[in-house]
């Protein structure tokens, strides 16, 4: 599988799948994990609305590093689909709202609302965050019990894409 691929078996479970799980830490380090409704746009910058007052809210506003992950839940065993990432998040301020609202709520077919400003802002309930990944990283797709045609091995393992400045992208290897 050739880098450009990767990017796009990435890229696709992005836009086929509604959720992605957030890991945040208080200013304890207790760590939290949610599933939130988010919208991509491209690999590294992640989108979803929340209370100020949920917990992985309230973890961000004391501690901004984050981890996530992207998978399909509906194939069946030994057929894992998944992207993770790091870097960090944060509630949207003024001057990022109107990029954001474009891309959130994602594609039309998963059923998200688009919102406005005032949906986001001032009295209202919700907020909008962004995830930015500085790190991110494919479950290498392989068909199930066999060698990874790319690596050659049988186990679950985990391919970074790398993301450079100027758009061009690359990949390394690790373990799942």
């Amino acid at each position: 599988m050739a880098d450009d691929e990767l990017i796009e078996h990435a890229q696709s479970l992005l836009t086929r799948n509604a959720y992605l799980t957030l890991a945040t830490v208080d200013a304890d380090g207790r760590p939290w994990t949610t599933p939130v409704y988010f919208a991509a746009d491209g690999l590294t910058d992640f989108y979803w609305v929340s209370s100020p007052e949920a917990r992985h809210s309230r973890n961000l506003a004391a501690q901004p590093a984050v981890s996530l992950v992207v998978f399909d839940s509906t194939v069946r065993p030994y057929h894992g689909r998944a992207l993770y990432a790091d870097g960090t998040a944060h509630e949207i301020g003024p001057d990022e709202l109107e990029p954001g609202l474009r891309t959130y709520p994602g594609p039309v077919e998963r059923g998200g609302a688009a919102l406005t400003a005032a949906d986001v802002t001032g009295a209202a309930p919700w907020r909008l965050y962004r995830a930015r990944a500085t790190q991110v990283w494919a479950l290498c797709p392989r068909p199930p019990r066999q060698a990874c045609p790319r690596h050659g091995r049988t186990d679950d393992h985990r391919v970074q894409i790398v993301v450079p400045a100027g758009n061009r992208l690359g990949a390394t290897t690790e373990p799942g």
